[in-house]
C-alpha cells in the first residue's frame, strides 16, 4: 500500500499544513489567525477522513482512485494552474501599473514559466 493511497494521507497532510500555518503566523505575531487556520485545516482533514462513501471524497483521499479519477485530477490540476498563472500575470500588471516593481509576482511567473517549459521538454523526451 502506498502512503498516498491511504485514507489517512490527505487528512494528516491537512493537519500538518495547519500546524505549519499556526507556527508561521505565531512567529509573525498573529497567533489568533494561526489557530483559526489550524482549525480550518483540521476540519477539512476531518471531512476528508470521515467523508464516507462519497466517490469524490474517496478520490481526493486517495483510497478511491481509479483511471477516471486520475484523469479528473489531472484536468483539475491543469485548470487550477492556468487560473493561478492568469492571476499572477494580472497581479504583476497591477503592481507595475501602480509604479511598483512587480515583485513577488514576477518571480512567481518566472517559476511557472520555467516549470512549464521544463515539463514540456521532459514529457516530449518521454513520448
Amino acid at each position: 500500500m502506498q502512503i498516498s493511497r491511504s485514507k489517512w494521507f490527505q487528512p494528516l497532510l491537512a493537519v500538518g499544513l495547519g500546524v505549519l500555518f499556526l507556527v508561521a503566523m505565531w512567529i509573525g505575531g498573529d497567533a489568533r489567525n494561526g489557530l483559526y487556520s489550524l482549525a480550518v485545516m483540521a476540519v477539512f482533514g476531518a471531512l476528508i477522513l470521515l467523508g464516507g462513501r462519497s466517490e469524490t471524497i474517496r478520490g481526493l483521499r486517495g483510497d478511491g482512485r481509479d483511471e477516471r479519477f486520475r484523469q479528473i485530477d489531472l484536468a483539475a490540476t491543469a485548470i487550477a494552474g492556468s487560473v493561478l498563472i492568469i492571476v499572477i500575470i494580472g497581479a504583476f500588471l497591477v503592481e507595475v501599473a501602480r509604479g511598483q516593481d512587480g515583485s513577488p509576482y514576477a518571480a512567481l511567473g518566472a517559476v511557472a514559466g520555467v516549470a512549464y517549459l521544463g515539463a514540456i521538454a521532459a514529457l516530449r523526451l518521454r513520448s
